[in-house]
Order: C-alpha cells, then sequence, then structure tokens
C-alpha cells in the first residue's frame, strides 16, 4: 500500500509507477532467451581430420563453407555455385582483408574442392587457409597386415 505524502487530495502524486517498465522488460527477456539459441546455427560439416600445428584463426575471419550436399557458403550466406566467382571477386570485406578460410566436409569429392579453390585463386585472394579437425589417432596409421590366403 503507497503512502502518499502530499499536501492535499488534488495534488500531484510525486511517485513513480515502474510496474509497466518492468513489464516490457520482462517480455523483452524471454524474448531474447527464447532466439538467442536460433541465431548460433551454422552450417554441419563433417570436418577431414589432419595433423597440423594449430592456428590462431580470428572468430571475425571471413570462412568459406563447402557442406556435404557441395553448397557453398561464404559465412553463412549461401552462394550458387554459378555465381561463386563473381560473388568472391566483387565481395569488399575479401578486398580489404586478402584472406579467407575454406573448410569443407570430409565427404565431399577432393575434385570438387579443388574447383572451388580454382576460383578462389581466380579471383585473386592471395592467402587460403584450411580448417580441419585435430586426428585423434596415431599418425600415419600403422599399416595393417594383409590378411592371409589359403593355398
Amino acid at each position: 500500500m503507497a503512502i502518499n505524502t502530499s499536501s492535499g487530495p488534488g495534488a500531484p502524486m510525486s511517485d513513480i509507477n515502474i510496474t509497466p517498465m518492468v513489464d516490457v522488460m520482462l517480455v523483452l527477456l524471454i524474448i531474447f532467451m527464447v532466439t538467442a539459441p536460433m541465431m548460433t546455427k551454422g552450417v554441419e560439416i563433417d570436418l577431414p581430420k589432419a595433423q597440423a600445428q594449430p592456428m590462431d584463426v580470428e572468430d571475425s575471419k571471413l570462412v568459406m563453407t563447402i557442406d556435404a550436399q557441395r553448397q557453398v557458403f561464404l559465412g553463412q550466406t549461401a552462394i550458387p555455385n554459378d555465381r561463386l566467382e563473381d560473388t568472391l571477386a566483387n565481395n569488399e570485406r575479401l578486398k580489404r582483408e586478402g584472406e579467407l578460410y575454406l573448410k569443407a566436409d570430409r565427404t565431399v569429392p577432393y575434385g570438387f574442392v579443388v574447383q572451388v579453390m580454382a576460383i578462389i585463386k581466380k579471383t585473386g585472394i592471395p592467402k587460403l587457409g584450411m580448417i580441419t579437425d585435430p586426428i585423434d589417432e596415431e599418425w600415419p596409421p600403422a599399416a595393417e597386415p594383409a590378411p592371409l590366403r589359403a593355398n
């Protein structure tokens, strides 16, 4: 119960009612909590394993991704294969930074990845990095013995 300390029945009330503001803030909090997980979706790919020295790559670097269905993404934007060269040639960020990181699903044929790399080189991007997952097991793998055949 609020106590009115004004000097009469017709005097304006000097207290601020913050209940509507709290209601709005709670609604906004709920909206952000529901939408935040949806904003972190990415392209799912199964990276090939490689034994290489880890690089310090900033999260802000531009990454080109090739998924298992051979769809090419520049950042989170899908690029049709027939527009790949034009898109790379006209990308202001690539012109400014001069580097691109490529990650491709391990099921993508080697020839397709090489074609994409050739297009990247043709557009004049001087630095191209490859992103892989580290190898969990011993590399190179030990040769398995040949199976025995009965004579």
